[in-house]
């Protein structure tokens, strides 16, 4: 239900990376607001924070905090959505939580809005917002799904640090730092904070993000996989992943090869498909060397493609170049997106 002036919204992780980018969105969306609630972790409650040219303290997150909101955006870990999700349902609030606690829960929707908006009408309270590096390679290969179909997804993604959060980002630059004046590089963050063994990050590539399965995969990697079956609605397509972290500050860069049904297609017929896709643009000429980069797609909120190519080998075969912010369409915009859904087809 709405007020005069727009809706009560709740901002869980405010002081966070992605928190901080959700309060960009918001204000830069001009999101219809009749209250903000700003909440934190006990450690950042009591932090000021400008809204819209207006000051608000961080209150610590409790159940208590989401009396009379109605739709909570959550971004301060797994944890604390398990623990304060349901107390905001129970409260009156929808959930989109940003976070991989819900994610592969079968009652809770996991949606791109220019994928699967139509998820959001099954929501009972809390919807998922899927994993960055997800979002943005099912953005992009829906409309060719939708198209041509699709049967074979292979993606090897070179992720930002940022994705870590900003401590993982504030290493980045200390190593660098000490490695150009020849110090030592101390590593305590990546590749996955709580594991063993830690490696500097600057001038590196680490083939790990998040703790390794008994099947041999990350997890991220499983995220990927399972996630981009449940948005697509295809538990029988083959997915296969590897994550990599890059010293890259934001946006991450994904190498997608895909096997489409249709036969006897053509470069053209994917940007066809590709340029008329929602949030998707396309920048795809190698003459040119037009093509995106991590830098390029920083602080935009589309999905960019480009190095469009047929595979040598498998006539049914292409690879794609996939970039996309992290923090915006891998998250806070995504997150904003839900909102904006949930309130279009009256869903709140």
């Amino acid at each position: 239900m709405e007020n005069q002036n727009g809706y009560h919204v709740a901002v869980v992780g405010a002081t966070g990376a992605v928190g901080q980018k959700m309060l960009e969105t918001l204000e830069k969306k001009n999101f219809p607001m009749e209250s903000l609630t700003l909440l934190s972790s006990s450690r950042s409650a009591g932090k000021k924070i400008n809204f819209k040219g207006e000051e608000y303290v961080v209150q610590e997150a409790k159940p208590e905090s989401f009396e009379g909101i109605q739709i909570a955006l959550f971004s301060a870990g797994g944890s604390v959505s398990k623990q304060l999700a349901h107390e905001a349902v129970k409260r009156g609030a929808v959930v989109i939580d940003n976070t991989s606690a819900f994610r592969m829960d079968k009652d809770v929707p996991l949606v791109v809005p220019e994928v699967n908006e139509e998820d959001l009408k099954n929501h009972n309270g809390i919807i998922a917002n899927p994993n960055c590096s997800t979002i943005q390679m099912v953005a992009a290969l829906k409309p060719l799904q939708d198209a041509y179909g699709l049967s074979r997804i292979i993606v090897s993604t070179y992720q930002a640090v940022s994705g870590a959060g900003t401590i993982a980002t504030d290493e980045l630059h200390n190593q660098s730092r000490d490695m150009l004046e020849g110090k030592e590089a101390k590593a305590e963050i990546l590749p996955v904070k709580g594991d063993k063994r830690h490696f500097p990050i600057a001038f590196n590539a680490l083939p790990q993000i998040d703790v390794f399965q008994d099947n041999g995969y990350t997890f991220e990697e499983m995220k990927m996989i399972n996630e981009t079956k449940k948005i697509m609605h295809a538990p029988e397509l083959q997915v296969s992943a590897t994550c990599v972290r890059l010293p890259i500050v934001t946006s991450h860069a994904e190498s997608v090869y895909i096997e489409l049904d249709q036969e006897g297609l053509e470069v053209a017929d994917l940007h066809k498909a590709l340029q008329s896709a929602d949030g998707v643009v396309l920048e795809d000429n190698p003459s040119e060397q037009v093509y995106p980069t991590p830098l390029s797609a920083a602080n935009k909120s589309d999905v960019f493609v480009g190095r469009v190519r047929k595979d040598l080998d498998n006539p049914k075969g292409f690879h794609l170049w996939v970039v996309s912010d992290n923090l915006l369409k891998g998250a806070a915009w995504n997150s904003v997106q839900i909102a904006e859904s949930l309130i279009k087809n009256n869903l709140l």
